[in-house]
Formats: structure tokens, sequence, C-alpha cells
């Protein structure tokens, strides 16, 4: 899988932007920022993807680790969803 990954860099670097694009969107955004401070993360996040990208390719697994973070985060979701269908409270 890895060497997947290594022989297609651009869609390497695309998946692992958009993986982080939306762990940022669930988890770390409170409130909306204006457009520019917007602009400002998108492009840190984009720089952040290419040091990423240079581990993936060096071998650690990081686009796996960000499909089981964003797994577990659906599954977050669906326990809340299913939670809120039948009446329950989280504990």
């Amino acid at each position: 899988m890895n060497e997947w990954f290594g022989n297609h860099i651009y869609i390497t670097y695309l998946l692992i932007f958009i993986f982080m694009s939306y762990v940022y969107n669930k988890v770390f955004r409170t409130r909306k920022l204006p457009v520019l401070k917007t602009a400002l993360i998108y492009v840190l996040m984009a720089l952040g993807s290419v040091m990423l990208l240079g581990f993936q390719l060096v071998g650690l697994p990081i686009v796996l680790c960000l499909t089981v973070a964003i797994s577990l985060m659906f599954l977050v979701r669906i326990r809340y969803f299913i939670e809120k269908r039948s009446g329950n409270r989280p504990t």
C-alpha cells in the first residue's frame, strides 16, 4: 500500500490535504473565521500536508492513520445519531 502511495505522489498529497481539512473542520473549527484567516489556515495546512507527504514517502503510514481517525469520527457520529433517535442521552 505504501508503495502505491509512493508511486502516486499527487494523489497521496491530495488525500492527505482532504483528510486534514475534514479533521480541521469537524474538530478544531469552533466558529466561522474571516476569509483571510481561513485562507491562511488552509495555506498552512497545505504546507503541513507537504511535510506529512514527506513522512508518507519515507514509510510512515500517514494516510492510513488519517483514515483511521476519520473512521473513528464517523463511528462517534453514528453512535450519537442512534442515541438521539432512541431518546437516550450519552453518558
